[in-house]
């Protein structure tokens, strides 16, 4: 799946061997309500935005591989109620329950955890930092358990296609297999740094508010969770578009975590989906694709 400025891009390889693609045009709800757009905010609503177009790629890239399987006459229950619409209400289920489980899993868990250190830690802020090390020890175990899976490896071999073929598109080169192989699986803009960094300005954000009582501190980790990833991406933002010293090594953990599980080195075959994919999405002038 590639994102440009003007349309997005899905580009399946089918169990024919064909390539499939689709392109759609992009209406980003800021272009309509313009402080959508603003700093911190434009971080939010890309990352909801995000989640929305990822779900339904999935959705869209099974619909190949579930024509192989066994037909079945049984509809499902969203199918029962909700007829034409039952493929909109389950991407919408699908997105609440990840955001839910995003949250509690990697917001809420840490906070009860480092809660049992209270009575031996008495700084606040050392007390949001032992919670940030406990989260990014759960995010690593979680990243590092699913890139076990043989599915989730192919998944992650398509993405690092993805990171190979963007270098390859910004250094001006024709996008060919042999051209794009040159380049490095790992990208600064990877949705891989933008969460490592969620957790990174986690510990900053949320020093500012103490230690208070549980219900205190799951209410304010909820509501501050908009804001951190806002600001998250801004930082995201700022790296990506700068060559600098500084920003290369502010990057380098996101980086590491993308080498370590989620990015994986592609074959050919998937080099070629990925750029025909980012293809179909690039625009005439090159100046409107700038990040």
């Amino acid at each position: 799946m590639m994102r440009g400025p003007n349309d997005i891009s899905i580009a399946i390889r089918k169990p024919n061997n064909d390539i499939e693609l689709k392109v759609d045009k992009l209406n980003p709800i800021k272009n309509k309500y313009k402080f959508l757009g603003w700093p911190i905010i434009r971080g939010v609503v890309s990352l909801v935005e995000s989640l929305s177009i990822g779900t339904k790629a999935l959705m869209y890239s099974a619909e190949f591989y579930e024509e192989e399987e066994a037909e079945s006459d049984k509809e499902t229950f969203t199918q029962r109620v909700f007829k034409d619409k039952a493929q909109d209400v389950e991407m919408t289920l699908s997105v609440i329950i990840s955001v839910v489980l995003a949250v509690g899993i990697f917001m809420i868990l840490p906070s009860f955890i480092t809660n049992f250190a209270k009575s031996k830690i008495e700084n606040h802020i050392l007390l949001n930092l032992v919670e940030g090390l406990i989260r990014i020890i759960i995010f690593f175990i979680y990243v590092i358990a699913i890139s076990k899976m043989e599915d989730i490896k192919r998944v992650f071999e398509y993405h690092g296609a993805e990171h190979k073929t963007i270098h390859c598109y910004e250094n001006e080169e024709e996008l060919t297999v042999e051209n794009v192989k040159k380049y490095s699986i790992l990208h600064p803009r990877c949705g891989t740094s933008f969460l490592f960094m969620v957790m990174i300005i986690s510990v900053i954000v949320l020093s500012f508010f103490g230690w208070p009582n549980p219900l205190k501190r799951v209410l304010i980790r909820v509501l501050m969770f908009p804001v951190i990833a806002g600001i998250s991406y801004e930082v995201n933002r700022f790296i990506g578009r700068s060559n600098s010293s500084f920003c290369y090594y502010i990057s380098l953990p996101g980086l590491m975590v993308q080498k370590i599980a989620t990015v994986r080195e592609p074959d050919d075959g998937q080099i070629e989906v990925a750029i025909k994919a980012l293809e179909a999405v690039i625009p005439q002038n090159r100046e409107d694709d700038k990040w």
